[in-house]
């Protein structure tokens, strides 16, 4: 079991982070939790967040979802934003986001994201 396949957020099932990281682009980001959770583990050998909160794709990460035997609500990159600069490109063309938007197996899933103007219609 991934440490993502289950989570204690009450509106959701599981969170799942294919992309790690971020970078501050407006107010709401002065007091951002993930960057105090990931940095807390910055050089600890072996563990998720041992780059801190560098902004990173985690490709192992992108098919994560599909091992998963039962539909659920999935809160996708709770510690990052999905629709950063620089990582959007790369994540267009892959299939992470036909997975996300095609509901597939019953998957729900829900972003939150500071670059929202960049999600693809």
């Amino acid at each position: 079991m991934g440490m993502s396949e289950h989570s204690s957020i009450e509106w959701t099932d599981a969170t799942w982070n294919p992309v790690r990281g971020c970078t501050k682009i407006s107010p709401g980001c002065a007091h951002c939790y993930a960057e105090t959770f990931a940095e807390r583990f910055r050089g600890v050998r072996g563990h998720p967040y041992e780059q801190g909160f560098d902004l990173r794709l985690v490709p192992e990460k992108l098919s994560e979802p599909l091992r998963w035997r039962r539909p659920r609500t999935i809160f996708v990159n709770s510690m990052s934003d999905l629709f950063h600069k620089v990582l959007a490109p790369t994540l267009y063309d892959s299939d992470l986001l036909e997975f996300l938007g095609s509901g597939t197996q019953g998957w729900e899933a829900r972003t939150l994201s500071d670059e929202a103007r960049r999600r693809p219609a």
